[in-house]
């Protein structure tokens, strides 16, 4: 069995539901549909949720009629027949009930989260009911009832494995089982989301616990680039990547995946299939446990980093002197990118400076502070082991009149990182296309 999990744009329209529907059932064989909600749903809900928080029932009321004419509307183009109509506009008239219900309660978090949820609600129910009215033997499994997160927020797997799997043995013979992405419960029972990855990470929890043959990740792009296509002209589709390759592209810039959902997948052993649903025949990129050596697979960009250099000649070879400094941004929940360290100092790159002014007056105690903001890291990815003498130089001559502020490399052998001013961007990644694919 294979999962195939499709995005918001994917389903965004009637029509682009109907052409789902032809993808997932056109050999036959059973699948697992992972669906997002509808683009553009999912700001609306929150739209309404801001609009409760700010004790504006009036507003949110306002958002929910439009989305609720919305849906109503897509009702009349997706089925044929009165009989699939009707019963589906009734389950939109109660869901958009339940919404209006939330105007006239106390509004929490909670809510906000059980408020978001009912975009998935809503895109999978259509799409099942369209299903059932094509004749096909299609069942809506609650993604609710199969996948948790711990108390640290991280999924269950376990739970997730177990659940799933009875899920299928109680509904054997359907063809098509389809299931919401992105939300879940957590520890406690309460209606909760993945945040990171989303949908991609509810696809991949599900192909690793049911150990699928492949996991297809459709979007509106044609697999991984090895540049990015905004910026540099004619960069071309990755056909392979090495689940850390993938990871590492995905955490710097590589909008088309999250770094941290395909891990249950690597770690299962199942491969990754990014396809294009505007172009199905595609063969978009596949990531596996095969390692290709000797090959430069891609460029990727993070943009919104801030470089902060602690320097301290009291601390001299200091021991102690990192596990300080670490600890600060620990103690913010704030990750590190880049690092860099000298005998009397380290540099050092975040993206969240939701706690920048505390963690500078902190690191104030340890020596002096500088930062620097609007930068921009850039990563070049493959297989850049040591033992490939001269693909670290090959890099580097894309640099040459291009002033770096920090280089990192050794700490994955699958990664060389530049930071960079922000300005300097463009020209960097041209320049990387011309010296490495060209």
């Amino acid at each position: 069995m294979k999962v195939m999990k499709f995005g918001g744009t994917s389903v965004g329209t009637p029509q682009r539901m109907k052409d789902v529907c032809t993808l997932i059932t056109k050999d036959g064989q059973p699948t697992f549909v992972v669906l997002s909600a509808m683009s553009g749903t999912t700001n609306s809900l929150l739209e309404v949720s801001d609009y409760l928080y700010k004790k504006n029932p009036e507003g949110a009321s306002m958002i929910i009629n439009e989305l609720e004419r919305k849906y109503m509307e897509h009702v009349g183009e997706l089925y044929a027949t009165e009989e699939w109509r009707e019963k589906t506009r009734k389950f939109l008239q109660e869901e958009f009930k339940y919404l209006r219900s939330f105007t006239k309660i106390m509004f929490t978090s909670f809510e906000e989260k059980v408020i978001v949820a009912q975009g998935e609600i809503l895109s999978t129910n259509m799409v099942t009911n369209y299903l059932q009215e094509c004749g096909v033997n299609a069942v809506l499994l609650s993604a609710l009832d199969m996948v948790r997160t711990d108390k640290n927020q991280e999924p269950d797997f376990n739970y997730t494995r177990e659940k799933t799997i009875d899920q299928l043995e109680a509904n054997k013979g359907a063809q098509i089982y389809i299931t919401q992405g992105f939300i879940c419960r957590n520890a406690y029972g309460e209606i909760d989301n993945l945040l990171r990855g989303g949908s991609d990470y509810t696809a991949c929890l599900i192909g690793a616990a049911i150990h699928a043959d492949e996991i297809q990740i459709w979007t509106d792009i044609d697999g991984m680039h090895n540049n990015d296509p905004r910026i540099v002209e004619g960069t071309e589709p990755v056909r392979q990547l090495f689940f850390e390759e993938a990871a590492e592209l995905a955490y710097f810039g590589a909008k088309i995946l999250h770094p941290t959902c395909i891990q249950p997948a690597k770690f299962a052993g199942v491969p990754v299939r990014l396809l294009n649903t505007m172009d199905p025949a595609a063969p978009g990129t596949i990531i596996n446990n095969e390692m290709h050596h000797g090959k430069i697979k891609a460029v990727a960009a993070k943009d919104n980093i801030v470089c902060i250099q602690i320097q301290s000649s009291r601390m001299l070879l200091a021991h102690g002197f990192l596990r300080k400094v670490f600890e600060i941004f620990e103690s913010y929940k704030t990750s590190i990118d880049m690092v860099c360290t000298s005998e009397v100092g380290v540099s050092c790159t975040i993206d969240n400076t939701a706690h920048l002014a505390d963690i500078e007056n902190d690191l104030k105690k340890y020596g002096m502070v500088s930062i620097e903001r609007d930068m921009c890291i850039v990563c070049v990815v493959g297989d850049l082991s040591y033992k490939n003498t001269g693909f670290e130089a090959k890099a580097c001559q894309a640099f040459q009149d291009i002033p770096v502020r920090m280089i990192s490399y050794g700490g994955s052998n699958h990664n060389i990182s530049y930071l960079i001013s922000a300005d300097d961007k463009k020209r960097t990644l041209q320049a990387l296309s011309k010296v490495l694919f060209e």
